[in-house]
């Protein structure tokens, strides 16, 4: 059966980088993101528009400006979160079932918010990239159209790297450079290599 490793982290901690590792050792991954923006241009344009009026653009989602309407906003964050959650989780659900389907050994579920949001709960096990605090906001300072504030309230919505690192079953460090972090993703690979998933032993899953 398909073991299935959740893998989240931060903003700016690498999370995107360490998704590709695993994708260029031929691991399937889902990722929640990529799945949102495809959702933006298509399904989900009608409905966040209905509660969300002026956010399209081109007939897709325009991120700017939906960002603008929920940023500091928990009501209007809930709403639009209620909209595509469920949309993302259908996808993933069809991505698990091809993965299986494939005899899949190792799947991987790349998802921004999988501890907040209890999804480590559908997963065999957790791996958390992490960086240095400083590193951390110097990369996320660096993107465009980031500011300090908008640094700030998106870190809020997330649980606190220590936290996250505590619950992890394993962790990618990627403050020591690509390197180091695909040695680590090598020994994660090794380390999970011919292990039952969720399906065969739950037993396997609590102590991976």
């Amino acid at each position: 059966m398909t073991f299935l490793l959740g893998l989240t982290g931060s903003i700016g901690m690498g999370k995107s980088t360490t998704s590709a590792m695993f994708r260029a050792c031929g691991v399937p991954l889902h990722d929640a993101d990529a799945a949102v923006h495809g959702l933006y241009r298509g399904r989900a344009v009608a409905p966040i528009a209905a509660v969300f009026p002026g956010v399209v653009r081109d007939g897709a989602i325009d991120r700017a400006t939906l960002s603008a309407a929920v940023l500091g906003k928990p009501e209007a964050l809930h709403a639009l979160e209620a909209i595509i959650h469920p949309l993302v989780r259908e996808e993933e659900q069809t991505f698990l079932a091809d993965c299986r389907l494939a005899g899949a050994a190792l799947a991987v579920l790349d998802v921004p918010l999988l501890l907040e949001t209890g999804g480590e709960t559908r997963c065999d096990a957790v791996l958390v990239v992490t960086a240095p605090a400083a590193v951390q906001r110097e990369r996320v300072l660096a993107r465009p159209e980031m500011t300090v504030e908008k640094f700030e309230a998106i870190l809020a919505r997330q649980m606190p790297d220590a936290e996250k690192r505590r619950r992890a079953h394993f962790l990618v460090d990627s403050g020591g450079g690509l390197m180091a972090a695909r040695r680590q993703v090598g020994s994660i690979l090794s380390a999970l290599a011919g292990r039952p998933g969720r399906q065969q032993s739950s037993e396997s899953a609590a102590h991976a």
